[in-house]
């Protein structure tokens, strides 16, 4: 048995985390802290406190998960892990490589499990994509483009001052740069092209990040200003491309409060699929529809459990992370300066 207590009772735990740890055998969510009274639906099962100490002195809590505002995400995976804790943090794990450094530096130290929440590894968008490129069929990978687009300009004009825990690039790049780094590895060099469309000072609300590799181009994209969103994933290949218009669904079913124990939960319907057009070996054309692959976030805390459990590889390497927070770093830099 895992058994998890969690700091933070926001948005973040009651959506992302708790419909999918609750999924796995094995895993027991026994308290929730926060420092006010719940506004959440509560658990019958869940106790739930705004005594930090009650979770972080718990002798039955093995992992604490960290699903606090970014700014604070340091202060409390130091505190779990001298606590004795494994620790779990949500994205953006830190502000800076350093203090993600220190911290995985601490966890060594103490012989406890460190890692960042990466659960986008399990988008099916991100998965059929990579089904694709697997199967051969485009050839050698010339371009990729990843898009994660809104259209929601009230959020940076409401914004009048910058601050990196408010910045676009932390809070969304941070998604699509671990699918990146995932697959890729580290670039041969990257270009950033990090902006604030509402002038200086004002928040970061666009990001356009080539990174390289050989003779292949991923290009991570987003905007809070796209009325119509581009398409999630477009691949380019010497023999073909392929293209997948819309996101994983999990997400927009959570919204919904339509939650994962429904057997359709996060499923595209055939609309969906994305479109593989290509040249084979024999000189005939090909376009045909894609069945999108099965996007799952419990993936993660099976994979968590199997960590601390039985001794697996984490999912989300501390190198990962570390290069992520490099990038991240380097891109808000390259826009201030």
């Amino acid at each position: 048995m895992l058994t998890i207590g969690y700091i933070g009772n926001g948005k973040s735990t009651n959506r992302y985390h708790l419909p999918f740890a609750r999924k796995v055998e094995g895993i027991r969510i026994k308290s929730i802290y926060h420092r006010s009274q719940p506004k959440w639906q509560t658990f019958e099962d869940i106790h739930y406190t705004t005594d930090l100490d009650e979770i972080l002195q718990d002798p039955e809590i093995d992992l604490i998960v960290i699903t606090t505002y970014s700014d604070s995400h340091y202060h409390f995976a130091k505190l779990v892990l001298e606590a004795g804790k494994h620790a779990l943090v949500e994205k953006p794990f830190t502000h800076t490589a350093n203090e993600a450094r220190e911290l995985f530096q601490l966890a060594e130290a103490k012989g406890l499990m460190l890692q960042a929440f990466q659960n986008r590894r399990f988008d099916s968008d991100y998965l059929t994509t990579l089904k694709v490129i697997e199967s051969g069929k485009l050839g050698d990978i010339l371009e990729l483009e990843m898009h994660f687009d809104y259209f929601r300009p009230e959020i940076p004009e409401n914004v009048h001052e910058f601050k990196v825990e408010q910045s676009y690039l932390y809070g969304h790049a941070c998604h699509t740069l671990d699918q990146v780094i995932a697959y890729f590895g580290k670039a041969d060099h990257i270009h950033f092209d990090v902006r604030q469309l509402l002038g200086s000072n004002r928040m970061n609300d666009y990001f356009d990040i080539d990174l390289y590799y050989g003779k292949t181009k991923v290009s991570v994209k987003s905007s809070y200003f796209r009325i119509k969103t581009r398409p999630s994933f477009v691949v380019y290949g010497t023999k073909g491309m392929f293209i997948k218009e819309k996101k994983d669904r999990q997400e927009e079913h959570l919204k919904h409060f339509y939650m994962p124990d429904n057997p359709d939960f996060g499923l595209d319907a055939p609309e969906d699929y994305g479109t593989l057009t290509y040249i084979d070996s024999k000189g005939n054309y090909h376009e045909e529809k894609v069945v999108s692959e099965v996007g799952d976030y419990s993936r993660f805390y099976q994979n968590l459990y199997d960590t601390i459990v039985n001794g697996a590889p984490k999912t989300v390497s501390d190198d990962e992370t570390l290069y992520q927070l490099e990038i991240l770093e380097a891109g808000i830099e390259s826009m201030i300066q």
